[in-house]
């Protein structure tokens, strides 16, 4: 006999929490991808998910969540990997090989392929999604901000570590477009890898002449 939810286990009931998100997520980033973002609605959205609208709001506030369901995620992983730094590797450096390591795994952030290049398309058609996109690119600038002020004992509001983060994401966001420029232009995964590494390492070799004296180059 199943069990009321309210006498559910807490690891069973947040495994099913998950799994309804995701499933929302699955079935909107489909809709999204085959009519655009702006071509659905949330009611089609629950309808195709089987579930009602209040639960897709229940796990998604924006429409756009939907879409960049996987932003907290990412947050946390740059968050991780700057804990995780080991003493004689610079925070700087630890960015660095976050990327290198992110790209040989063929991470869902950082892939170059036809199914990623749609994923862009889409965001490039919706005003709503570049809006939200440019959004994201700036609290994940302060929260690399904070990670980095932290991880070196100084204040979150140090200019230094902001300088970092902002050059950072630039970085990271001008390699990334160049990479899939490269990837729409030759159809070559191997080569936009390649692109988005040598900006990433360019990038990196700047910021570390721009901080040099500080504790995060």
């Amino acid at each position: 006999m199943s069990m009321p939810s309210d006498s559910m286990p807490p690891d069973r009931r947040s495994r099913k929490r998950l799994a309804t998100r995701q499933g929302i997520s699955n079935v909107a980033t489909r809709l999204f991808l085959e009519r655009g973002f702006d071509h659905v609605t949330v009611d089609e959205i629950a309808a195709a998910a089987d579930v009602g609208r209040m639960t897709v709001f229940n796990h998604f506030p924006r429409k756009e969540d939907m879409f960049f369901d996987r932003d907290e995620e990412g947050r946390e992983m740059l968050r991780e990997a700057l804990r995780q730094r080991h003493p004689s590797v610079s925070p700087i450096e630890t960015l660095r090989l976050l990327a290198h390591h992110l790209v040989a795994e063929e991470s869902p952030y950082l892939r170059f392929t036809a199914r990623s290049q749609s994923f862009i398309e889409t965001i490039e058609a919706s005003d709503t999604l570049k809006a939200r996109a440019r959004a994201i690119r700036d609290e994940i600038a302060h929260v690399v901000a904070v990670a980095l002020s932290e991880g070196v004992g100084r204040k979150p509001d140090d200019p230094d570590a902001h300088l970092a983060a902002g050059i950072l994401l630039a970085t990271w966001t001008v390699g990334f477009i160049q990479a899939h420029r490269t990837f729409r232009q030759r159809q070559d995964t191997e080569e936009a890898k390649a692109v988005f590494l040598a900006a990433v390492d360019k990038g990196t070799t700047g910021l570390n002449a721009a901080l040099a004296g500080t504790p995060y180059a």
